[in-house]
């Protein structure tokens, strides 16, 4: 494989990276099955995930002889995570929101068609709840992804785009009932979601916005369907406030909310 360029980029690096997002919904892959999905020789794939070992961004298991991903992709996502802007100036503020709420927290972004969660702060009863943890998952199964599509018409078009795939018989899997959630989200100023990701969570997320009001993140509370139905109002106050107060801290240039 040549290292011509390709769209401003080149080949190589291409499909190193093409072996790395084959492991995004597998956690180990034979060399068969890498050369498969990328649609390339097996010896091709085998230089290209022998080179990702050799720099630590993938590791082979002695036993299996299959691949899973290196730790070094731990290290720098620990560091992209502890340079990201927004999650460190919220830190504070999601601390003392679980303390308030005694529901878990997540500070969350769009990332294309998805929701990005940038940080959790989990407690016990929503860690319980919240069976299968992804950092990832779809803008209109999420509470969290709904308040900014609310708010930001490129990512709520994204995941139109992408369609609307079902987790459970609750979820919104139409674009006439997408684009309905989200007027009521305006209206009300925060989103929720009741078993549409999984059965018996539930979740209320409002949006930080920027300056000309587009959402560029959501916050969001999650626990069981019973706590929502419990302590909706208040459970509502605190994470609509919480946002505002990010919000405000994004438009500062030192990170401090203005009095």
């Amino acid at each position: 494989m040549s290292d011509a360029e390709v769209a401003g980029g080149v080949k190589s690096v291409a499909s190193a990276l093409d072996v790395l997002d084959c492991f995004v919904s597998d956690e180990e892959l034979g060399v068969s099955e890498v050369a498969r999905r990328l649609g390339v020789a097996k010896s091709t794939a085998h230089r290209l995930l022998t080179t990702l070992v050799s720099r630590g961004f993938v590791e082979q298991d002695a036993a299996s002889g299959k691949y899973r991903l290196g730790i070094h992709l731990f290290e720098l996502g620990q560091l992209v995570l502890q340079r990201n802007e927004l999650r460190r100036r919220s830190t504070t503020l999601l601390e003392e929101l679980r303390e308030l709420s005694g529901w878990t927290v997540h500070l969350s972004i769009a990332q294309g068609a998805d929701t990005l969660f940038l940080e959790r702060l989990p407690t016990l009863r929503g860690m319980k709840v919240m069976r299968e943890f992804r950092r990832r998952w779809p803008l209109h199964a999420t509470s969290s992804g709904k308040a900014i599509c609310a708010y930001d018409p490129e990512a709520a078009a994204a995941r139109i785009e992408a369609g609307f795939p079902a987790f459970t018989p609750r979820t919104i899997t139409g674009e006439r009932a997408f684009a309905a959630e989200l007027a009521r989200v305006r209206s009300r100023g925060y989103a929720t979601s009741r078993e549409e990701l999984m059965d018996d969570l539930a979740s209320v997320a409002a949006p930080v916005l920027d300056l000309h009001g587009v959402a560029i993140a959501a916050i969001s509370i999650t626990g069981s369907v019973s706590e929502l139905a419990d302590a909706r109002d208040r459970q509502v106050r605190l994470v609509t406030a919480a946002a505002k107060r990010l919000s405000q801290v994004m438009l500062t240039p030192d990170g401090a909310a203005p009095h």
